[in-house]
């Protein structure tokens, strides 16, 4: 299930990426196409060794471990999220911080 969750963030973050690339926003995109495209692998990784551990038991995991394996595919694409989103704030692409500090310092010397 981790699999798949941070695959579908993946491609969803990638088409978000590509549908405004050119347009003259910088949301950087791609940092988070490029976050959930290495979770993708590294869960490929663990599927790989995974299936050469088990075999055919692979493909018929328990209900209790999919679970697990959903709130873990869950749990990633939010903390790409998370670190995203302070990614943004920090390199703040529209300016927006930097006025609303520069209009909070202009009134208080007033």
């Amino acid at each position: 299930m981790t699999l798949l969750i941070t695959a579908f963030a993946a491609i969803a973050a990638t088409v978000v990426w590509y549908l405004n690339a050119g347009k003259g926003t910088d949301y950087r995109l791609k940092d988070m196409c490029l976050m959930y495209w290495g979770a993708f692998l590294m869960w490929s990784v663990d599927a790989v060794f995974e299936y050469a551990e088990l075999g055919a038991e692979y493909f018929t995991p328990a209900a209790e471990d999919m679970l697990n394996d959903a709130f873990l595919g869950f749990a990633a694409v939010a903390l790409g999220l998370i670190i995203w989103l302070v990614d943004l704030l920090i390199h703040d692409p529209k300016g927006v911080i930097r006025k609303g500090t520069a209009a909070k310092q202009i009134s208080t010397q007033a």
